[in-house]
C-alpha cells in the first residue's frame, strides 16, 4: 500500500510588496534584486494577522478540493520554522481552525526542507496503515523574522502556506521514493541566535538585532545547488527512474539563480520547472507546497505526471521527493 495526494491548497496573503516599495524603506532597487534574485513581488501578513490563518485556508483548500470533510482528518502535520509561538507552536491552532477534535497534531522544523520532512513522514505513516487521512502543511511567515533594514535578507522572503492531504493509495501511486539528508557541519549558514533555550530573550539580544533571520549568502548558494543535485538523483535512482522519465521539478523557491545552477548541473530544460519565486520571494517550508498546487490548479501537472520535489535549509538539510501525481 502507498500514499497518494488526493487535495492540495495554498494560500498567501493580500498584501503584496514590490521591489519598488522596498526600495523607499531600504537602499536597493528592482533592478538590483531582479538581478541578484529573480523576485520582483513578495506578499505578506498585515498587522494582526495571525500567521496560523494561512495555514487554515491552505488546509481548508485542499480539503474542499479533495472532498474530503475536516471530520475526516486522522493526524496533522504542520511544517514551519517560526511557529505562532514558541510553545505550542502552529498545529494547535491550525486544529482549532479546522474544528479538528482528538485529531493528533505536531509541527516539525526542518528548514526549508520541512515540507518534504513532513511528506516523507505522513506517507510512512499512511503506508504502513497507522492512519488513513493525513493533511501536510507548510506554512511560514519570513516577514516577521525579517529584518527588515538589511537589504541582503529583507528582499528575498515571503509569507504564505501550502497544503496537501494524502489518503491510502497503491504501491506505485504518490511518494515513488525519497531521500532526506542534513549536514550538521552547516547548522549556522541560516540562524537566529536568540530567542531559545540556549540564548534567551533579553533588551540586549533585540538591541543587537538576534532575534531577525541570518545568512551566510554565499555559504548558502555553495551548498544549496549541490545538495540538491545529489539528493535528486539519489531519490530518481530509489524510484528507477531517470530525469528524462520526470515530467515537473519544482525545486525550492529560495532564488532564481540557485535553481538555474540546478537546472545546468541536472540538465533540465526550464520548460519542464515549475518556478513562482519571482510572484512570491522565499516562503520556506510553504515554497513547494505553494508551486504544486499551482500547477495543478493551472493544469500544467496532470494525473499520472511523475514529479519531483527537491530542497535544502537550515540545519542544513536537504532532500528530494519523487511523486505520481
Amino acid at each position: 500500500m502507498g500514499a497518494k495526494i488526493v487535495g492540495t491548497g495554498s494560500y498567501l496573503p493580500r498584501t503584496v510588496l514590490s521591489n519598488e516599495d522596498l526600495a523607499r524603506t531600504v537602499d536597493t532597487s528592482d533592478e538590483w534584486i531582479v538581478e541578484r534574485t529573480g523576485i520582483r513581488t513578495r506578499h505578506l501578513l498585515a498587522e494582526g494577522e495571525e500567521p496560523s490563518s494561512m495555514a487554515i485556508e491552505a488546509a481548508k483548500a485542499a480539503l474542499a478540493r479533495a472532498k474530503v470533510q475536516a471530520k475526516k482528518v486522522d493526524l496533522l502535520v504542520v511544517a514551519d520554522n517560526f511557529p505562532d509561538m514558541v510553545c505550542p507552536g502552529t498545529s494547535p491552532f491550525v486544529a482549532a481552525g479546522l474544528g479538528l477534535a482528538e485529531v493528533p497534531f505536531f509541527d516539525l522544523h526542518a528548514g526549508c526542507t520541512g515540507f518534504l520532512y513532513a511528506l516523507v513522514v505522513a506517507n510512512a505513516l499512511v503506508s504502513s496503515g497507522a492512519y488513513g487521512e493525513v493533511l501536510v502543511v507548510g506554512s511560514e511567515a519570513l516577514s516577521r523574522v525579517a529584518d527588515w533594514s538589511d537589504r541582503s535578507t529583507c528582499v528575498l522572503f515571503g509569507d504564505g502556506a501550502g497544503a496537501v492531504l494524502l489518503e491510502p493509495g497503491g504501491a506505485e501511486e504518490g511518494v515513488l521514493a525519497s531521500a532526506l539528508h542534513a549536514d550538521p557541519t552547516k547548522a549556522l549558514l541560516l540562524r537566529i541566535t536568540a530567542g531559545g533555550t540556549r540564548t534567551p530573550a533579553t533588551r540586549e539580544t533585540v538591541e543587537r538585532g538576534e532575534h531577525y533571520l541570518r545568512m551566510e549568502g554565499q555559504g548558502v548558494f555553495r551548498s544549496a545547488v549541490g545538495m540538491m543535485e545529489r539528493s535528486t538523483r539519489e531519490a530518481l535512482e530509489k524510484a528507477g527512474m531517470e530525469l528524462p522519465d520526470v515530467d515537473w521539478v519544482i525545486p525550492h523557491q529560495a532564488n532564481l539563480r540557485i535553481i538555474d545552477s540546478l537546472l545546468r548541473r541536472l540538465d533540465v530544460p526550464r520548460e519542464r520547472v515549475l518556478v513562482n519565486v519571482d510572484r512570491v520571494a522565499n516562503t520556506s517550508t510553504a515554497s513547494i507546497p505553494i508551486a504544486l498546487d499551482e500547477g495543478l490548479r493551472e493544469g500544467k501537472i496532470e494525473p499520472g505526471h511523475i514529479v519531483v520535489l527537491t530542497a535544502f535549509g537550515a540545519g542544513a538539510t536537504y532532500g528530494a521527493v519523487v511523486l505520481r501525481i
